[in-house]
Parts: structure tokens; sequence; C-alpha cells
């Protein structure tokens, strides 16, 4: 099998009768499958899957999907890691469940990544599938990847059309394709090798940051990772953690700490170490002001969870320096975006 495209779903019904029907018709190829792993869903979603893959053969399509089912709910990392490990596909695309997909999206990825074999990792271009509903013109990217996702010196991710919470309108301005720092794990194609080469996602995330995790490590090992925006997705975003939720918050924060001590040099690290604390607390503080309350403290939660996690975690960084190729990571841009963003004013 050339491509495996594993959608992750928990307690997801409502999504995959929505969405998967446009992934099983513009997927339909001897070449690719499409898999929906249900991570120990409570809710009909297998009952949802069976209806919509009796659905799918009577319009001619040939590949319904297939189902992997699992006992429990393992999170977005550790249920990709399992569904990986069932496959044996040259290439595998983690897709989320609220992604529609258009026609001939999985083609020029594929293609891409044919051509380049120093990429490990891309992403098609991805735009928000609410604006789209709201016949908004130009359509807007979406947060979570937009055209390529990137970082700063300070470790703070931000994407080709969009920086912090501004989100750009899409002009066709990132249609060129471009290596970036990490590909969004809405819907990333990986080489399957590379991917359980590497130990997949962290699944001590649980879930957020895992995807810009697993690319540092790509990056760290002398591979690249590109968009394509020959491809187009629309996302819909926030369907298992709105944005805002204190829950969401708390990962966010926790994760993109330990993707840090995981993965930066030393010297990188001993800057972090100085002033992510300083810059974090300002954040919780300004939860705070705003009648955020919930966020201030899951910020300042995820502070001491890191603290109690970097026993757990200096073997794992020992492991990943010791595998790194790159000394200089010219892939991380030397500004920082929270600079740029509240005191220069820059959107873009």
């Amino acid at each position: 099998m050339k491509c495996s495209v594993i959608i992750l779903n928990w307690n997801g019904a409502n999504v995959l009768k929505q969405f998967l029907p446009n992934v099983l018709t513009f997927t339909d190829s001897p070449d690719f499958e499409v898999i929906v792993a249900d991570n120990g869903s409570t809710d009909n979603s297998i009952d949802v899957i069976q209806q919509i893959n009796t659905e799918i053969l009577t319009q001619g399509i040939s590949q319904p999907a297939r189902i992997f089912e699992y006992e429990q709910n393992y999170g977005f990392a550790e249920g990709y890691n399992h569904a990986i490990s069932q496959v044996d596909s040259e290439y595998v695309v983690l897709l989320n469940s609220d992604v529609e997909v258009t026609k001939d999206w999985l083609s020029p990825l594929i293609a891409y990544m044919d051509r380049h074999h120093e990429v490990a990792a891309c992403q098609p271009k991805i735009l928000s599938w609410r604006s789209k509903q709201a016949k908004e013109h130009p359509v807007k990217f979406e947060h979570a990847g937009a055209a390529g996702g990137h970082i700063d010196y300070l470790g703070y991710p931000f994407c080709r059309g969009r920086m912090m919470d501004y989100v750009e309108d899409d002009h066709g301005q990132y249609n060129k394709t471009e290596t970036c720092f990490w590909a969004s794990g809405a819907c990333m194609c990986v080489r399957t090798e590379v991917y359980k080469a590497l130990g997949g996602l962290d699944k001590g995330f649980f879930a957020h940051m895992e995807e810009i995790d697993l690319c540092w490590r790509m990056n760290l090992r002398s591979w690249w990772v590109a968009c394509v925006p020959q491809s187009v997705v629309y996302h819909v975003g926030g369907a298992s953690l709105n944005y805002g939720n204190p829950r969401k918050t708390y990962l966010n924060f926790r994760n993109n700490l330990l993707m840090l001590y995981k993965n930066a040099s030393p010297s990188h690290l001993f800057c972090l170490l100085i002033t992510r604390p300083v810059l974090d607390f300002a954040a919780a503080m300004n939860d705070l002001v705003h009648g955020r309350v919930r966020n201030a403290f899951a910020i300042i939660r995820a502070q001491w969870a890191f603290l109690f996690l970097i026993p757990k975690y200096m073997p794992v960084r020992r492991e990943n320096r010791r595998h790194a190729t790159v000394k200089d990571m010219l892939t991380i841009s030397r500004r920082s975006i929270v600079w740029d963003f509240y005191i220069r004013h820059l959107k873009k």
C-alpha cells in the first residue's frame, strides 16, 4: 500500500457523519486506504462508520474505511502510535476527523514526497472551514497549521498565515511550496519508516504540540518538513477541546516546555529556562486580569507539572541530543514573535 490515511476518533460520531464520506470519496484509489482508529468511543461512532461504509459502497466507491477499535482513549499521540504500528504503507497521513478534504487532495502530497527523499513530512494548505461556511471571501487560514508551521527562538509556534491569534486571509500569498519547521497534526503526511524510527508522537504529551515535537526531532536528524499548498483542506478546529479551554491551555503550555527541554541545544535551553517562566507568568497574569481565572491557573499548573516531569525526560533529552546531526537549527527563527506581535504590532 502506498499510503494509509488514518483518522483518530473519540466520541466523534457527528463529525464522522459530516466529513468521513468526503474523505472516502476523494481518496478512492487502489494505492490508498482510509482507516478510522477509534479511541474507545462510548457513543455510536462504530455504527456510524459501518453505515457510511454501506452507503459508500452503493455509490460505487470501492474503498470503505477500515476500523481499528481500541478499548480505551489513548489520546492523540498514543492513539496514532497504536494505529501506525498496525500498517506497513510507505506513507501515512494523520488526518483530524474534522477536516474537509478536496478533490485530488492527497496526490500532490504523495508526489512531492516521492520527488524529495530528504523530506520526512509535509502538510497541505489548511484553510478555515468556519470561514468557508460563512462565505467569507477570501477564506481565512486555519489556526492549526495554516500554510506551514515555524517556531521562534523562545519556542512559540507560528505559521505562514498565522501569528499568535491573528489569522490572515488567503490571497494566494503562500501558494509556493516551501520548507518549514513543523507540519500540522490536523493533516500531516509522513514517511512511515521515519515515524516509527523516531518513536512516533510522544505519548506523554497526550495531545497538543506533539506534532511539533516530532518535527523537531526530524529536523535534528537532518530531515526536512514542507508545506505543499497545491493540496488544500478545510479544518474546523477545536473539535475535541475548544480554544480557550483550560485543559487545552494546560496541555499547550506544559507540552511546549517539555518539547523545548527535549530538543533545544544546551545554550538555547539555558536561554529558554531563564526567559520562558517570566513570559508564561506574564501570560497567566494577563488571563487573570481579563477574568480568565481557570486559564491563568492552568498555566501555573503547567509550569509545576513541567518541573516535576524533568527527571523523567532527562534520558529522553540525552537520547535526542545524542542522535542529533544538526548543530545549528537554521529553521528556528532568531526573532521573537511575542516582541513582533505585542510591541511592534506586526500581524504577518
